[in-house]
């Protein structure tokens, strides 16, 4: 019942988001999507009813927990998915695609750096461990999903309320991703930056398609419906994904020492190898044609809202409101640094549409790679330019953050010391901005702000 009156009330909120961006006239403006706004208002919700001692049926750890297995299930629906292959010069893209990879990886090891220093400063009059600080990049740099897990990770070590603090700075990266971010956009328009810029239809404004505006748009049955119905199929993939998963989890626990902990921990990442396991057996026993790619789509647009309204519902502002100051304070920060490092070296990459990925890589290294593809669609509302690839496929660079999550993770489980993970995170960010330049996407700049 819990679970059930969770996804009750985040579905009246993302109900109620649709209306406030349908209705009210600065939501339509400002794009901010329907799960933000329903988010926002299941957070003020949720912390009322609390403070009035309301009982709902439901409580914020419901929604840390479904948040948890939403993520894991976007990522093995994102898994299963085939990508399709795009048309555009090789070259640009992969230029696009490794300069926004560096430049993520460089603020995935900054953010923490500096998030951490903030909090210490205010360790004493807040009571607040420094550690906390190491949470952000995992908000800002990944959203919701990924703070939840590494946030558990870190509760699993002993740091209580590590989930509610990185869901927290998660739910703060998605509101500064859509309040810089789009006057920025509409900023670069009014200077003629934005070569791509067309009109915004109505439906994109408001957010829905009334009768005239909809179009057939049908989903390729690949089972019979009378034996099972074709969306049951592909939730039943992921579902045996998910078992997958769990089994791959209790192998990796038998890795000795914090790394067995913290891989066994990941579940997100033990279901995309759980996809990747399925989806090969699956093409090998020529089995495939029994998955559409549109549909799968689809579900996996299904989690990433659901995730995002409850992830602002998991927020207990009760549980950290002795931090909620220092939170504030290191999202600010961390908001403008971001916007800093973003805006230079997004100039910076050497293409005709740099000023599009300036805005891909800021939506993206504060919310979630679709944060960033909202904020190119302002400037770029046809895509005529290779942006949303290189985004998608910048994925992939990413990986090179590997040693950063890793010396945090050690810390987090007491095998390292502060100082040494700090210096360690220094060394990885020295490494990507050499990266940068041996790579010629930190070059001269391509666009400026003057008219």
């Amino acid at each position: 019942m819990s679970f059930m009156m969770a996804f009750g009330l985040a579905s009246v909120m993302l109900c109620l988001g649709m209306l406030l961006r349908a209705k009210v006239s600065f939501f339509r403006k400002m794009l901010i999507p329907s799960s933000v706004l329903g988010g926002i208002a299941g957070i003020l919700f949720m912390n009322v009813v609390s403070g009035m001692g309301v009982d709902i049926g439901t409580n914020p750890e419901m929604y840390t927990t479904i948040v948890n297995h939403l993520f894991t299930i976007s990522f093995i629906s994102i898994s299963l998915t085939s990508t399709p292959k795009e048309s555009g010069t090789a070259k640009e893209v992969m230029r696009g695609t490794v300069g926004l990879g560096l430049v993520w990886c460089l603020l995935y090891a900054v953010t923490p750096l500096i998030a951490t220093l903030i909090v210490s400063i205010f360790e004493k009059s807040s009571n607040m461990n420094a550690i906390y600080g190491m949470l952000i990049q995992f908000a800002f740099c990944q959203g919701p999903g990924q703070s939840a897990a590494y946030g558990a990770i870190f509760e699993q070590y002993g740091w209580s309320h590590a989930s509610t603090v990185a869901i927290a700075f998660s739910v703060i990266g998605f509101i500064a991703a859509f309040l810089v971010g789009i006057p920025a956009a509409k900023f670069g328009i009014e200077r003629g930056i934005a070569k791509n810029c067309g009109k915004l239809d109505e439906s994109i404004l408001k957010g829905y398609l009334v009768r005239e505006e909809q179009k057939e748009y049908m989903v390729k049955d690949t089972t019979c419906n009378s034996n099972i119905e074709t969306l049951a199929f592909h939730f039943a993939l992921i579902g045996v994904c998910y078992v997958l998963a769990v089994g791959i989890a209790r192998i990796l626990a038998y890795i000795p020492g914090f790394l067995g902990t913290s891989m066994s921990g990941m579940m997100f990442m033990n279901g995309m190898y759980a996809a990747y396991i399925v989806k090969w057996l699956m093409k090998r026993l020529h089995l495939d044609f029994l998955q559409e790619n549109t549909l799968q789509s689809k579900i996996t647009g299904w989690t990433a809202d659901y995730l995002v309204v409850c992830a602002f519902m998991a927020v207990s502002v009760g549980i950290i409101k002795d931090w909620i100051w220092v939170i504030l304070v290191v999202s600010v920060t961390i908001t403008v640094i971001t916007a800093l490092v973003c805006f230079y070296f997004g100039a910076r990459f050497g293409g005709i549409n740099d000023f599009e990925r300036t805005l891909g890589l800021y939506g993206t290294c504060t919310g979630t790679v679709p944060s960033g593809i909202a904020l190119v669609r302002i400037v770029d509302p046809d895509f005529h330019t290779a942006t949303s690839v290189e985004l998608g496929a910048c994925n992939l660079v990413m990986l090179a953050s590997t040693p950063v999550y890793i010396i945090i993770l050690a810390l987090a489980s007491g095998s390292m010391e502060m100082l040494s993970a700090m210096l360690g995170l220094g060394g990885c960010a020295l490494v990507y901005l050499i990266l940068l330049k041996v790579t010629g996407t930190w070059g001269k700049k391509t666009y400026g702000w003057r008219k």
